[in-house]
């Protein structure tokens, strides 16, 4: 289990103290991968090195299996090389002068109290054959392609049976399609060993298909937590709901309510949409359209939500088509639909909205 409690950091900067990490909290229960997720500068990456200790914290505390490794109230600090970790980081590190097996055993031979040869031997064969590199133990360091470096990498973290492992956006380095492969084999690796695990991407995709909660950051605050699912499904704000899927943000003015629906008339469109919400007549809310919750047609619909536009851009990505329309001046939205049917350019067309949320009212 991983436990930290009101951690803070900040750098000196010319202008003065730049806080980089505001006062965070979360848990990891044991054998669960925890993701934080957020936008480059956020802090997530200086939160890890601060549990790795790479970093000093302002303030907080940390604990790792049930043991205190950092406490600001009390002087903790516990050095790196003897905090119950592996880590992985984003470069993946691997020694250039050494081959696959001694770049995984490194840890082993410098371990206090000493570790027998056999013992290192059976445990670096151990777990490059769970990573699949068992037949490339004895290849030279800068022989290796990437998703090979990658899993070198996690063998040399896990070898010493870490209590917590830390993966710094190891994938960021891959190709977009080798990242999803590896991706698959991360997760289906940190199941079958079921060590507690902490995170740190920028990459939707990978922290949801990674884990089973993720944390949101932004600005260095942890904005919201939860399982992938909630927070995609219900975002604290229009920050997330942006970040997460790239949601379409409209402010509009409540037109009608009746306590637990409004009717919304979206700023300089001069249409409305039936929204769940709590809001009163008169107040102004942010309403969040999920792109792929959208759907086109080329003739006016009947019932439900339905806006009117044109298209004004689109995107083919293979599986989809990423359309931009344009509701009113400056007020365009993004459609994620079917390549089936094309719509060019120009093109009048009609939403039908099958997902509308309120993120805020006042």
């Amino acid at each position: 289990m991983l436990t930290v409690t009101g951690l803070e950091k900040s750098f000196p900067t010319e202008d003065g103290p730049l806080r980089v990490i505001a006062g965070i909290s979360f848990t990891v229960a044991d054998g669960e991968c925890y993701a934080l997720l957020g936008p480059s500068g956020c802090g997530k990456t200086t939160a890890l090195r601060c549990i790795a200790g790479l970093e000093q914290p302002d303030a907080g505390r940390i604990e790792i299996a049930g043991v205190v490794v950092y406490d600001s109230a009390s002087g903790i600090a516990v050095p790196t090389n003897q905090r119950p970790i592996g880590i992985v980081f984003q470069s993946y590190a691997i020694w250039p002068h050494f081959d696959v097996f001694e770049n995984v055993a490194y840890p082993l031979r410098v371990a206090r109290p000493k570790i027998a040869n056999a013992e290192i031997t059976d445990r670096v064969m151990e777990v490059l054959n769970l990573v699949g590199m068992r037949d490339l133990a004895r290849r030279a360091g800068p022989r290796l392609s990437g998703g090979q470096q990658q899993r070198v990498a996690l063998a040399r973290a896990i070898v010493r049976h870490p209590k917590l492992l830390l993966l710094d956006e190891p994938l960021s380095n891959l190709d977009a399609r080798l990242r999803d492969h590896m991706r698959k084999e991360l997760a289906d690796l940190i199941a079958r060993i079921g060590v507690t695990a902490l995170f740190v991407t920028h990459d939707q995709a990978e922290a949801f298909s990674l884990a089973q909660q993720v944390g949101i950051m932004n600005q260095g605050r942890l904005v919201q937590q939860g399982s992938p699912r909630e927070i995609y499904s219900a975002p604290a704000n229009a920050f997330i709901a942006e970040f997460i899927g790239g949601s379409n943000i409209l402010r509009g003015k409540v037109v009608r309510a009746s306590g637990v629906k409004a009717l919304v008339e979206l700023q300089k469109t001069g249409q409305a949409i039936e929204i769940d919400t709590a809001a009163r007549s008169g107040d102004i809310v942010s309403v969040m359209l999920r792109p792929e919750r959208i759907e086109l047609s080329s003739e006016p619909v009947e019932g439900g939500n339905v806006l009117s536009g044109t298209v004004v851009g689109s995107s083919f990505t293979g599986v989809a088509v990423d359309y931009t329309v344009e509701l009113a001046s400056d007020v365009r939205v993004r459609v994620i639909a079917s390549p089936e049917i094309q719509y060019d350019r120009g093109v009048p067309v009609w939403l039908t909205v099958r997902e509308a949320r309120s993120l805020e009212y006042r």
